[in-house]
């Protein structure tokens, strides 16, 4: 996975915006996101600072072991549950949460490891670039945004490696 100006001793944080990386898995795989794999690629054997996943609340039956099994994994999970609005539409997303960590996270971190296909964290990428941070970013290339693929330095493809990352 890893291509460009890696240095072992880099201090890093994985940042994992579960509900993006499991629709992708879903819809093109039909499988689940293998997060082990996940997190040991993204740290390469760097420093890891922190890895967090960031995971909506859907009162699922198998929902309290996955968040249980992330921990084991080394994530700290970040919960939100589903709000629903009076149309029936329903929302969760952790855009500004992955982004006010991340940012938090700059002054702590050579590297920050985006496992996420959404671009709207493009704006992101920039300003922690700004900051002298390193941003990689991990998902499946068929369903990433091309600006975020340009904003960070590096852009890891699971596509490339889809039985690596997946169960």
């Amino acid at each position: 996975m890893r291509q460009s100006t890696v240095h072992t001793g880099q201090r890093v944080a994985v940042l994992a915006d579960a509900q993006n990386l499991y629709h992708t898995a879903q819809s093109v795989y039909s499988r689940k996101i293998d997060y082990a794999a996940l997190l040991e690629s993204a740290v390469d054997d760097r420093d890891l600072i922190r890895a967090i996943a960031y995971v909506i609340e859907a009162n699922s039956p198998d929902e309290e072991s996955f968040f249980e099994a992330l921990e084991e994994i080394g994530f700290e999970t970040r919960r939100k549950e589903i709000r629903t609005f009076g149309d029936g539409s329903k929302k969760a997303d952790w855009d500004v949460g992955m982004s006010l960590d991340a940012v938090s996270l700059a002054s702590k971190v050579d590297t920050l490891v985006l496992c996420t296909g959404d671009g709207d964290f493009a704006r992101l990428c920039s300003h922690l670039t700004h900051e002298g941070v390193r941003v990689e970013v991990a998902s499946f290339g068929a369903s990433t945004a091309d600006q975020l693929v340009e904003a960070a330095h590096t852009h890891y493809d699971l596509d490339d490696e889809a039985d690596r990352f997946l169960l």
